[in-house]
């Protein structure tokens, strides 16, 4: 499957179930790494616009750069009324944006997608000098309770390429080396989501790897779904953790 086309049937279930992102990691954006008011901010891999919003709100400017066009098309009908923003359709490897032309970049749940050592070149030519680049994941946690352990092995069952294209298949070295010898640095937040039945089968099938219906997998994938939340839930709720990670540096 091209990747850049794997969302274009899950716009909706995107839009309605994935995460947004903890405003402490928003505030070490803007206390730490040094996102401004004013700052022209690259949105790469913005796909609707979740993050793009926050930034928004802090009062940045920003460049949603993003090639599936159904996503992008979702991201500028939720922020058309924001005057600091522009969508184009570009990717991370190609952006179409002008030579040193932002003061930062930001892929949000997009990065282990692209072709690390074009988006590398790419993002060297659009930066400023002195811009900076920060790769943010909200990272499903997987182990420390049944209820992750087993939502976990059913993406492994069900999933077509699940193992393939998580992004937690990026290793440390590879993220180490994608930015300036010694630029790169990292923290971590917590992140909560809270679901019914409904919204945890919104949020499976906001993946783009889990089968849709009609595919001869989907049924068995929903009844074990669903007795994997009455195994787990308390008062109709299953609590969906995760650890924010911001990798940031200069590349």
């Amino acid at each position: 499957m091209n990747n850049k086309e794997r969302f274009s049937n899950r716009v909706d279930t995107y839009v309605k179930f994935r995460p947004s992102y903890p405003k402490e990691a928003i505030d070490y954006l803007y206390d730490s790494v040094g996102l401004q008011l004013k700052s022209e901010i690259a949105d790469v891999g913005a796909g609707t616009g979740i993050f793009s919003k926050l930034l928004l709100e802090r009062g940045s400017q920003v460049i949603a750069v993003e090639p599936n066009q159904a996503m992008r098309e979702a991201a500028e009908q939720m922020l058309s009324g924001e005057p600091n923003f522009h969508a184009v359709s570009g990717s991370a490897e190609a952006t179409g944006l002008p030579d040193q032309s932002v003061d930062f970049i930001v892929c949000a749940q997009a990065f282990h997608w692209f072709d690390r050592t074009a988006a590398q070149a790419e993002f060297h030519r659009i930066l400023k000098p002195g811009g900076k680049v920060a790769l943010i994941w909200n990272t499903r946690l997987s182990h420390g309770n049944l209820f992750r352990e087993e939502y976990n092995q059913l993406l492994v069952q069900f999933g077509s390429d699940y193992e393939k294209v998580t992004h937690k298949n990026i290793s440390q070295t590879a993220l180490t080396s994608f930015f300036k010898a010694g630029s790169m640095q990292v923290d971590r937040f917590a992140m909560r989501q809270v679901f019914d039945f409904e919204g945890l089968k919104g949020r499976l099938m906001s993946s783009s790897y889990i089968p849709v219906s009609g595919h001869p997998n989907y049924e068995p994938m929903m009844m074990e779904l669903h007795n994997l939340f009455e195994r787990h839930q308390q008062e109709g709720h299953v609590l969906f953790d995760y650890e924010t990670e911001v990798y940031w540096g200069e590349v």
